[in-house]
């Protein structure tokens, strides 16, 4: 038990032995471990850092002097500018019609969609036409009948001839009464004034026949010039009357054709700005839909009124090319050019 307690006391810490020994060897093992680290940074630095490049010498400009010989070719045009100028507008067209007939009719036809191209003359519907059928073969009846009576005429009045002139022989011969005379020759002005009057009314039935014909042709509605079709107005069994009659299933028009050859867009100047617009003058114009498209066109026409309440005045402007990526009602802008 003595050598165990020995042992115990002899690992035991005495609180009472100054710690000056152990505090200066701490402070000691610090300061060289610090010192340690700030030379091995140094020598991290030192090594790993580039050096700096040295100044780069100014550069020597030598001046060479030549002689350029005039070339005797014309100076080049100078190049159009803009004037500076810019307007508005939409792509128009000036030849565009709502086709419709000239009568009232039910629609039997339409022959026709949008995006139809027709040539002039081509049909674009047709209306019923039962009821104008049947007036014209009566009214062909009546022709034959009116060609019938004139030849029934001239055979009377041939034979009222032949009556008259044995008549007149006799009576010159004192064989037959004068009285006979008389009513041969008055037959025979009656059957001539009935003829004229026959021939007369056969004219009339062919003025006739000819109109019934002209009606029924009015009964297909045609196109007026070449053009493309931007809107179907009617279908089959529908109404078709040159005259709104005011109903739900009237229609006043079958379809609606453009010329695509007469597309112009139309702008808007300020009337400041208008003596720097001429008749002539060269145009560029890009439409809203392809900004970067540059279209050559010109000034057609000035309208010679003015806009009164937006003080302007309306321009013409053609285009150079034609291209059918240049559709009706598009948003335009154009720049005119000196």
């Amino acid at each position: 038990m003595t050598d165990r307690s020995a042992q115990l006391h002899s690992l035991s810490i005495d609180r009472d032995e100054p710690e000056a020994r152990s505090g200066i060897s701490l402070i000691t093992m610090l300061s060289l471990l610090v010192g340690a680290i700030i030379a091995t940074a140094a020598l991290m630095w030192f090594f790993v850092t580039p050096p700096a490049p040295a100044p780069a010498a100014a550069p020597v400009t030598t001046a060479i002097t030549t002689t350029t010989t005039p070339s005797p070719a014309a100076p080049a045009a100078p190049a159009p500018r803009t004037s500076g100028l810019v307007a508005s507008g939409y792509v128009v067209a000036r030849r565009q019609a709502t086709i419709s007939a000239e009568i009232t009719g039910r629609i039997r036809d339409v022959l026709v969609e949008e995006g139809t191209r027709v040539e002039v003359g081509q049909v674009l519907a047709r209306l019923d036409d039962t009821r104008a059928l049947i007036q014209l073969d009566l009214l062909q009846s009546q022709l034959n009948a009116a060609s019938a009576r004139i030849r029934s005429l001239d055979a009377q009045l041939a034979e009222a001839r032949l009556v008259a002139t044995r008549a007149a022989d006799l009576a010159a011969r004192n064989i037959g009464p004068q009285a006979n005379v008389s009513a041969t020759q008055a037959q025979v002005d009656s059957l001539t004034a009935q003829l004229a009057a026959a021939r007369s009314d056969r004219a009339a039935a062919a003025v006739m026949l000819v109109s019934q014909q002209d009606l029924i042709e009015r009964h297909i509605v045609r196109a007026p010039f070449a053009g493309i079709v931007i809107a179907k107005n009617a279908q089959v069994g529908e109404i078709l009357s040159p005259a709104s009659a005011g109903g739900g299933f009237t229609r006043t028009g079958v379809a609606t054709l453009v010329d695509m050859d007469s597309l112009e867009i139309e702008v808007d100047v300020n009337e400041g700005q208008i003596g720097r617009v001429t008749p002539g003058q060269r145009v560029e114009a890009r439409l809203d839909a392809y900004p970067d498209w540059r279209i050559p066109a010109h000034v057609e026409a000035i309208i010679p009124t003015a806009d009164r309440a937006r003080a302007t005045i309306q321009v013409r402007v053609a285009f150079d090319e034609r291209d059918d990526r240049i559709l009706p009602d598009m948003a335009a802008r154009v720049i005119f050019v000196e």
